[in-house]
């Protein structure tokens, strides 16, 4: 049986690292759970960008997560520049946010079928969710999950 394939978007990062956050906790246990071969872990060139204009000491041990639970870093293609393009052209994200919109595009062209996210603004939100399955399909790519890490694992034991 293979295991499930999921992107990791650069807010997964920020939740393990930091503390204060509400599903600092669940967030552990998702990067454990891909530790522990129950998912393939993947990211991507953006997500590393993003990790990269974090302050220190939060940006090293940000980056070393990916290392840590070899989390595959997916490169920029012109296949997913073009399907953002759609994203952001059909409203579904801002035009400044074309970042976010890469982030899904990367995870879609590389049959992905999971995405999980803390950007509520613009990535896990009912209107991206609804609207990208659609363009997706329209041209021929996989249709995918956009959720968050407690949506996925059993984490009650926290």
């Amino acid at each position: 049986m293979h295991r499930p394939k999921v992107y990791l978007e650069t807010t997964l990062f920020n939740y393990f690292v930091d503390e204060s956050k509400e599903d600092h906790l669940v967030t552990i246990a998702f990067f454990e759970s891909i530790a522990s071969n129950q998912f393939d872990g993947y990211t991507s060139a953006y997500t590393i960008a993003e990790l990269e204009n974090a302050l220190e000491p939060k940006r090293s041990k940000m980056l070393a997560l990916i290392e840590k639970y070899n989390i595959t870093v997916l490169e920029a293609s012109t296949e997913a520049d073009q399907l953002a393009s759609l994203y952001i052209y059909n409203g579904i994200i801002p035009e400044k946010k074309n970042i976010d919109a890469q982030h899904i595009a990367i995870a879609t062209v590389n049959d992905i079928g999971m995405i999980l996210s803390y950007n509520f603004k613009h990535i896990n939100k009912l209107k991206t969710k609804n609207m990208v399955p659609a363009i997706n399909q329209n041209k021929g790519y996989i249709s995918v999950i956009i959720t968050q890490p407690k949506e996925v694992i059993d984490y009650e034991t926290f």
